[in-house]
C-alpha cells in the first residue's frame, strides 16, 4: 500500500520542481508541468519547448489541465488527513498493526516482522512498554535542563531588568548634565550681563562729560570767532576812524584784563602780548573707556569667579 502510494505520488508531481502540481498545464506533447514552473523554464531557455520531450509548444499559454488539478487536490487532502491520523501507522512490508519494537534495529515492527529472518534472535517488547522506557529516559535527561532554562530565564530577566535600569541612568543622568550645564551657561549669561552693564554705565557716564565739556567748548569757540571777526573788522577800517572808534579801549579790556589802561599806546605789540595772555583751552584726559578693565585677564576672572560656585567630590 504504502509502495502504491508512493507511485501515485510520483506520478502527481511535475517533472521541473519535482512537487506535486499546482494549476497543471497541459502541452500538446501531452506532458504537464506547473503553470509557473513552465513559465519560468521558458523565460530561462527564451523558448518555448518541453522541458521533457524539448518539443517545440505553439501556444504562449498552454491551457489548464483542470483533471489533472482536482487529482492533485484530492491527494494532497487524504495526504493531509493521513498525517493526523498518525497512531494508524502500519508496517510498510506487511500492513500490519505495530504492537513490537526491535532493540537491536531500534524500530517498532509487526507481529509478521517477528517471524522474518531479519529480526529473528532479536529482543523484542510491546510497543507501549518500549515507548514508556524511552520516556522515562527522556523524562531523565529533560529535568536537568528544564532547571538549566530556568537558570537561563532567571538570568536573562536580571539582564533585561539591568537593560532597563541602564536605559533609565543614561536618561536620568543626561537630564542632570543638561541641568548643570544650563546653570553654567546661566551663570556666564549674567556674568555677560553684568559686565556689559558695567561698560555701558561707564559710557553712559564718560559720554555725559564728554557732552558736557564739547558743549562748553562750542560756545567759547563761538565767543572767541566772534571777537575775532570784531577785531578783523576794526583793523580794515581807517586809522583815523580806528583811534577814534567808542569800543577801542572795551576791546583792549577785553584781551588786558585789569592790564588795560586807558593811556595805553596801541600797538601790534601791544596786541600781540594782549592774544598771548589769552586762556589756552583745557586738554581733555581720562576720557577714554578703560578697556583693560573689562577685558584684562576676563577668562580668568570669570573662571576664577566660577570656581566659587562650584563644589568639588571625590
Amino acid at each position: 500500500m504504502a509502495s502504491g502510494y508512493s507511485l501515485l505520488e510520483e506520478e502527481l508531481s511535475c517533472p521541473v520542481c519535482t512537487e506535486i502540481f499546482r494549476d497543471p498545464v497541459l502541452l500538446t506533447c501531452s506532458h504537464s508541468f506547473c503553470k509557473a514552473c513552465l513559465q519560468q523554464y521558458w523565460e530561462q531557455k527564451e523558448s518555448r519547448e518541453c522541458p521533457v520531450c524539448r518539443r517545440r509548444s505553439s501556444k504562449d499559454s498552454p491551457p489548464l489541465n483542470l483533471s489533472l488539478r482536482n487529482t492533485c487536490e484530492a491527494f494532497l487532502k487524504e495526504r493531509s488527513q493521513r498525517a493526523k491520523a498518525g497512531s494508524e501507522v502500519r508496517c510498510s512490508l506487511h500492513n500490519e498493526k505495530l504492537k513490537l519494537f526491535c532493540l537491536e534495529d531500534q524500530t517498532p515492527v509487526c507481529l509478521v516482522c517477528q517471524t522474518s529472518i531479519k529480526h529473528e534472535n532479536h529482543k523484542l517488547r510491546p510497543v507501549q512498554e518500549a515507548a514508556e522506557e524511552y520516556k522515562e529516559k527522556l523524562r531523565t535527561a529533560l529535568a536537568p535542563l528544564q532547571k538549566k532554562l530556568k537558570a537561563f530565564n532567571a538570568v536573562k530577566l536580571s539582564c533585561d531588568q539591568t537593560a532597563e535600569h541602564i536605559k533609565s541612568q543614561a536618561q536620568h543622568t543626561e537630564r542632570q548634565i543638561k541641568m548643570e550645564f544650563e546653570k553654567l551657561q546661566q551663570f556666564l549669561k549674567d556674568e555677560e550681563a553684568a559686565r556689559i552693564a558695567s561698560l555701558r554705565e561707564e559710557e553712559e557716564i564718560k559720554s555725559e562729560k564728554m557732552m558736557v565739556k564739547i558743549e562748553k567748548m562750542t560756545l567759547e569757540i563761538s565767543s572767541l570767532s566772534k571777537q575775532i571777526r570784531a577785531i578783523e573788522q576794526e583793523l580794515r577800517a581807517e586809522d583815523v576812524s580806528f583811534l577814534q572808534h567808542e569800543d577801542l579801549m572795551l576791546l583792549l579790556f577785553i584781551f588786558y584784563g585789569n592790564e588795560a589802561e586807558p593811556t595805553a599806546q596801541v600797538t601790534p605789540e601791544y596786541y600781540c602780548r594782549a592774544q598771548c595772555t589769552l586762556a589756552d583751552p583745557e586738554k581733555v584726559s581720562g576720557a577714554l573707556i578703560d578697556v583693560a578693565k573689562h577685558l584684562g585677564n576676563l577668562k580668568y576672572r570669570v573662571w576664577e569667579k566660577m570656581l566659587g560656585t562650584v563644589q568639588y567630590s571625590e
